[in-house]
């Protein structure tokens, strides 16, 4: 039988630690890694679900240039995508989002198939919220 590597989490470079994670934390009701919460000055930090399974972890980086998408100078690189159950939990969490800091970057909100949103978060790292 063959063995395959575990996705621990995936990674975030921002140029803002503390404020990255604080997004995310509250967008998807995740909590820190214990000890992570009271770090001054991180330059690491990771965000779990309560069973302690970790989700994201955030790497601080001198220089970040944000993703210029759809415009291709500086392409996605990777994306979050988030769903929600139906049309009406789109709209809470478009605001819930924006009210976080995110950017509206993308609109396709009316579309029968897949309604969707594409985001950019605080740090430019673009994700999608859609109806799944």
């Amino acid at each position: 039988m063959a063995e395959y590597p575990h996705l621990l989490h995936t990674v975030l470079d921002t140029t803002d630690c503390r404020g990255l994670a604080e997004f995310y934390r509250a967008l998807l009701g995740l909590q820190y890694r214990p000890g992570d919460e009271d770090r001054d000055d991180p330059d690491w930090l990771v965000l779990t679900e309560a069973d302690g399974t970790r989700r994201l972890a955030f790497q601080q980086v001198d220089e970040l240039a944000p993703t210029t998408w759809p415009a291709p100078d500086v392409p996605m690189q990777l994306h979050l995508d988030l769903t929600v159950p139906d049309v009406d939990a789109l709209e809470r969490q478009r605001r819930r989002a924006e009210a976080l800091g995110a950017r509206l970057v993308l609109d396709r909100s009316d579309d029968d198939e897949e309604p969707l949103y594409v985001f950019a978060d605080p740090a430019g790292h673009p994700f999608c919220l859609f109806v799944g």
